[in-house]
This record gives structure tokens, sequence and C-alpha cells, in this order.
């Protein structure tokens, strides 16, 4: 990986060419020649003057048409199918230009009357496809290896049991946005579905090929491009991962606050919409993307917008690709936001008898508006999956049990640890103990990300599975949510634990079961999610909705609310992405 340092930035005009020069990375990007600044300006003129052209020509055709028919009207009848004939050549003329079109006017599109695409996976149709891949991105970039494939349709901790036949003809590898680009508009012309692919990390069954097609693997697309810090603010493709920006961004004192599991990738992420640890404290990932450049399903390649923290210029593209998951376009390159990496971080742990009296805590601690970078919280089976895993250094009390990531200034840091010890104790704590530096942190901290693993090292033999999955809702309901999902796995006799970054309201189960204990399981995440949404909450508040969650989202939104985002997905030029009413 190349180091974070003075690249070459190009700006770019309305015409997408690049102007040749510009000054140092973390400074603007200014064309130095007077010629260029001019070509600039020109080319503005220009596409305004086009415009203007195409709306001129527009409206002397409407007056054409009305003039034809109100000569129609004292037309003789045997003239009159000519006068037709001619309005409805004007009317398809239009239609083709995109002034009228005999599409369907509704702001939204229900599924009963959505058309779904066409798909071609007809082995003939594959095959050729695979020698124009083989021109874009070289032989050596294209697998349809038996193992690659499977490994790229499914995970053993993904919650949707992949199919055997829900996998890719083949992987492509590109390298390049315009890579990127040319292998969409093959997929385009010759209808073939596209899944793309970057950490592999997701949980609901994202990168599940279950129409066949290909699978577009970024991993070759790992690159941080450039690091503007006196603009907090960095450049990364899509294969790059949180953890190794975060070790770049340390040297500069710098870091990047989303954190979701281990191995997920700023493309993922993107796409889910993740959080974290951190998000009590720093927000998601919307609030850490300030531009994207997304390839579309014809291969058309947008940039939502420039650099600057905020702006009021059009749509929020941005946020509008943000937990799309895939359905609208693949982002091949990403603006983040960076922040000042916290010199003073403490580390806090609290234990209660109970999973309530912990989520009343929780409770208390928001609603005093302890400034806390973040909140935790881990039952007592996830405490004994973390004992018995090994994966700490030391035994944990086998009960529910709060971590507190304080950080700021020294003087700060022990006010908060003073006040939220205070709630803590006023909420039922029996325990309240502290990192005394920064390793013993980390090692306290660590339990909450071995989380996953300690439970997946519970299966006894290969027919055990683990189900993770997550809700959010409103803090007031918090403590009953968790306590009723608990009391439901308890009553079911499969194991599960409950954690989750329970200052914003959302936890996570983590379930294990066997074969023949698929449908109990199915049944205690249905009730959970079901239980979340009658309580004002969401299905997921950081996996995504995925496969397995996608029925859930009438309920939650409506169904108003489910056609508007298929109206968005679902036109002829996406049909290679998967949209709603196909995935």
């Amino acid at each position: 990986m190349p180091p974070l340092s003075t690249q070459r930035v190009l700006l770019r005009t309305p015409h997408n060419r690049a102007l040749p020069r510009c000054h140092a990375v973390g400074r603007r990007a200014y064309a130095t020649d007077k010629e260029e600044r001019e070509s600039f300006k020109g080319q503005l003129y220009q596409s305004t003057n086009e415009r203007v052209e195409r709306e001129r020509e527009q409206q002397a055709r409407y007056a054409q048409i009305r003039e034809a028919q109100k000569r129609s009207r004292g037309t003789p009848a045997w003239l009159v199918p000519f006068v037709l004939s001619a309005g409805i050549a004007s009317g398809y003329y239009l239609s083709q230009r995109g002034s009228i079109g005999n599409a369907s006017t509704a702001s939204t599109a229900p599924l009963s009357e959505a058309i779904p695409p066409q798909h071609d996976t007809a082995p003939a149709n594959l095959q050729a496809a695979w020698s124009d891949f083989r021109a874009i991105v070289g032989e050596e970039n294209i697998s349809t290896q038996v193992d690659d494939l499977k490994a790229h349709s499914g995970s053993e901790w993904s919650s949707y049991p992949s199919l055997p036949s829900d996998q890719p003809f083949a992987i492509i590898k590109p390298g390049t946005t315009e890579e990127v680009s040319g292998v969409m508009k093959v997929c385009h012309k010759r209808r073939i579905p596209v899944t793309a692919y970057s950490g592999g990390t997701a949980l609901e069954g994202h990168f599940a090929a279950t129409r066949g097609g290909i699978c577009i693997d970024f991993s070759r697309m790992d690159q941080i491009l450039t690091l503007h810090k006196e603009d907090l603010d960095v450049v990364v493709q899509p294969a790059v991962g949180w953890e190794t920006l975060n070790e770049e961004l340390a040297e500069h004192g710098l870091f990047f606050p989303p954190d979701p599991g281990p191995g997920a990738m700023i493309g993922g992420m993107v796409g889910t919409g993740c959080s974290g640890t951190n998000a009590y404290r720093y927000g998601t990932m919307k609030d850490w993307v300030l531009s994207l450049t997304v390839v579309m399903a014809d291969g058309t390649i947008v940039k939502t917008k420039q650099r600057p923290r905020k702006s009021s210029a059009g749509y929020d593209l941005t946020r509008t690709f943000i937990g799309s998951e895939g359905t609208l376009g693949l982002v091949t390159e990403a603006v983040l936001k960076v922040t000042p990496l916290p010199q003073n971080i403490r580390v806090a742990v609290c234990t209660f008898d109970s999973i309530r009296e912990a989520a009343n805590c929780v409770f208390k601690v928001v609603g005093a508006g302890v400034p806390i970078a973040a909140i935790e919280i881990l039952d007592d089976v996830q405490m004994r999956c973390i004992n018995q895993a090994g994966g700490t250094s030391r035994q944990w009390k086998e009960v529910p049990t709060l971590f507190f990531k304080f950080s700021g200034t020294p003087t700060s840091v022990k006010e908060h640890i003073s006040m939220v010890q205070g709630l803590a104790k006023g909420t039922g704590s029996k325990t309240f103990e502290f990192a005394r530096n920064k390793e013993e942190g980390d090692e306290l901290w660590s339990a909450r990300k071995e989380a996953l693993w300690s439970v997946m090292a519970q299966k006894k033999d290969s027919t055990d599975h683990v189900w993770t999955t997550d809700v959010a809702v409103p803090i007031s309901r918090l403590a009953d949510i968790i306590e009723e999902t608990k009391h439901d796995i308890s009553k079911s006799g499969l194991m599960g634990s409950i954690v989750g970054h329970v200052g914003d309201g959302n936890f996570h189960a983590i379930i294990l079961y066997n074969g023949r204990e698929h449908d109990v399981a199915d049944g205690l995440v249905h009730r959970m999610v079901k239980r979340a949404i009658e309580m004002e909450g969401t299905a997921t508040g950081e996996h995504g909705v995925g496969l397995v969650k996608r029925d859930y989202l009438p309920h939650e939104i409506g169904d108003e609310g489910v056609d508007l985002m298929r109206k968005v997905s679902l036109n002829d030029s996406s049909a290679c992405l998967l949209p709603l009413s196909s995935v």
C-alpha cells in the first residue's frame, strides 16, 4: 500500500475531463493556466446553451402538436387519420427524447405493477461474456474455481442459508473504476445479474448470488489514495479495511470512527450503512462519508459531490447510496471524514445481577447526557462464552456486564467516570473497575470484539450454525426488548447471547443451532424483529436488510415507503443490480 503522501489530483470538469494540474495534497486543486480556466468556463457555458437549446426544441415540438390538433378540429373527416398519425409519430419521438413517456407516472412502484428484470444466464451468454471480461480485466483476474465461487456466495456466520445454486458463474476482479464500468456495460448489454463483494463479513445474506450471474470482487481496489490532513478527509478505494485505514491514520494522529466487525471494508460498510462500538458518540457510516464515486448498472460513472463538509447543491446522492446494499450502484471510491485521534482514553467495566438492571443503567447514563465514547452490553451467556473460548487473558464474572469507553481531557474523563459510577450504583451495579493503562484498556475492550467468535467456538460439529442478527429501538424501550428477547431465547432451549451498542438502542443476538433446530432459531429471530418494530424500532440497526429481513420493510416503513424505494431502483438500466423486487 503506498504511503499517505502527496499525489496528483485531477480537477474534474462538468464533462469529466481532467485539468492536468493541482497543488499539493491537502489543498484544493486549482488550474494554474489561464487557458485551462477559460476552457472550464467555456464548457460550463456550452452545457448551459445545450440545455437551453434542448428546451427550445421541445417547446417548438409541443407547439407544432398543439397547432396540428387545432387544425384537426376543422379538418375534413378523410384527413383526420393523417393528422392523428402525425401526432402519434411526434409523441413517440418525444417519448424517445424523454419528454413524453409511456411509462407509469405514479410516484411509487407497487410490486404488483413492477416488471421484474429479465436476466440472461444461459451458458452461451455467460461464456461469450467471459471473453468480454477477459479483455477488460485480464484472464488472471477472473476465477471460475469451485472453492472460490463458494467462498463468494456465503459464510458460516451468515444468517441466510445459501443454496447450492446461489453461486455466481465467475468472480471478476477489476482494478479501476473504469474497469468496473466496462464490466457493468457488458452485464447491462447481456442482461447478466451482478453481486458485489468486498470484505465478505456481511451477516444477512447480502452477497449470496441468488440469480447467478457474476460476482465483482473489489480486492484489487484496496488503496488509500489521498489524505487531506488539513481538511480532515481521506480518499479510499472500496477494499480498504477500516482497521488498515486506522493503522495508517494513527501515524498522523487521526482516526476513522465507524468500527464494525473485524475484516469489514469500506465498500460493504457504505452498502449496509454500518456503525459499530463508537456509534454512540460519533454516529454511523452515513455521518462520515462526504462523497462517493459510483458505477451505475449501465456502466455510467457518477460522483455524488466534491469534498466540502456541507453542500446545498441538488439531491443528497451520497446518502442515497449509503445503505442501498448494492441495489443502486457499485461504490469504487469514497471520500471519508476523519477526526483527531483521542489522546486520553479510559475503559471501565461494570457488572449487574440482571440484564434489565444493566439496560436501565444505560438509559440513565444516556438521559444524563454524559458524553461517553461507547457503551456496550454483554449478557451472562456471552461472558461465559468468552471465558470458555479463552480469547482474552483474564477470567470474567459470568453476569450481565457493561463496557464503557471514555475519551477527552484528563479532567473531563475523570468527571465523566465519576458520574457514570454514581448512576451505575443507583441502578444496582455490583462492581465497577477501571483499566490502569492503554494496554489493559485494550484487553478489557477486546472481550467485546471477541463476542461472535467466542460463540462460534461453542459449535460441537459441522452441523451447528450461528445466527447473528440485530435490531434497534428507542432508548426508553431498550430494557423491555432485551429482557423479553433473552427470556424468549432461554425458553427456546437454544444457546444464544445478547450483545450490543446499547448507547443508541441497538443490540444483537447471537444464536447457536443445528440443522434440526433451524425453525426454532428462525422463530426467535422473527419474534425479535416483530417485537422491535412494534416498539417503533427497526428490523436492523446496522447489519442491513439483506435477504432475511426484506419482508419486514413494509411493516416498518409502510408499503408506500418500500414502493418508493422500488421506484428508485427498478428501471431498465438497473436490471443487472438485483433491485428490491428480484433480490
